[in-house]
């Protein structure tokens, strides 16, 4: 990726805002069939609550890999942006300890996921129903890989960053950069080198220290990152961010579309 400047998130940072939004997970262990897991969730002491299907057979600390997709909220040609894999140890979370680890999970994530997690309550699963249990993976390595390349960090590194702030809008405002405002992908076109300005220029990441855009043409993906001129935190100060980028301070305020 080509970026204008330095300013963007560290490594630990992009991971942890990759496993927050993350929709595609894969957990594999040697001798087994890789499965999905609905909820990928990173605890307070490095280690990783997954749900496994009831009926994986996976032993007690068994090597595991944990494998999150980051996609694009938009329909880009190549829409993944980044890959994150974390290899541990595969542990089940012992029944008693469930009810109160879905809460924890609960409280950050209520995804209604958890609410087809196997308790000591629920009882086995009826003819049909889909039901996961909980497995605890202790961290041993991560690394994520994208168009700049991979790069691994430690577990004690990636608890100590937090997810990007806008994380959770960041898929409103992509959306709503491409849909309603195509005079600001113009201006913040015009900024790219001129060699790409004859491709498709798409919104492709957004974050606090800036965007990066996708230009498609017909030799391939191009990724440009426009850096702000600081850091911002929320949405009034993002909009002025953004107008600054395209040179424009008096432009009215932009505001993301929910969901």
């Amino acid at each position: 990726m080509t970026r204008l400047a330095a300013a963007a998130p560290t490594t630990a940072e992009r991971i942890r805002s990759a496993c927050a939004r993350a929709d595609d997970a894969l957990l594999a262990v040697d001798g087994l069939t890789p499965v999905t897991v609905p909820v990928h969730h990173l605890l307070a002491d490095g280690g990783f609550a997954v749900a496994v299907p009831a009926d994986f057979t996976a032993a007690a600390a068994t090597p595991a890999m944990l494998e999150l997709t980051d996609r694009a909220p938009l329909a880009l040609r190549t829409p993944v942006r980044a890959l994150v894999w974390v290899r541990g140890r595969l542990q089940p979370v012992e029944p008693a300890s469930v009810p109160g680890l879905l809460d924890r999970i609960a409280a950050e994530n209520p995804d209604p996921a958890l609410l087809q997690v196997q308790t000591p309550l629920t009882g086995p699963p009826h003819d049909g129903e889909v039901c996961y249990r909980l497995a605890r993976l202790a961290v041993e390595s991560v690394v994520v890989a994208d168009a700049g390349g991979a790069e691994a960090i430690g577990a004690a590194e990636l608890l100590a960053a937090a997810p990007d702030p806008f994380c959770a809008t960041e898929a409103g405002w992509l959306r709503h950069l491409e849909i309603a405002h195509p005079e600001v992908m113009a201006r913040l076109a015009a900024r790219l080198p001129t060699r790409l300005r004859r491709g498709t220029v798409r919104p492709l990441a957004l974050d606090r220290y800036g965007v990066s855009l996708r230009v498609e043409d017909d030799a391939g993906d191009h990724d440009v990152r426009l850096p702000f001129h600081r850091p911002v935190d929320d949405a009034r100060s993002l909009g002025q961010a953004i107008r600054l980028l395209m040179g424009c301070p008096f432009l009215a305020g932009l505001r993301p579309r929910q969901g």
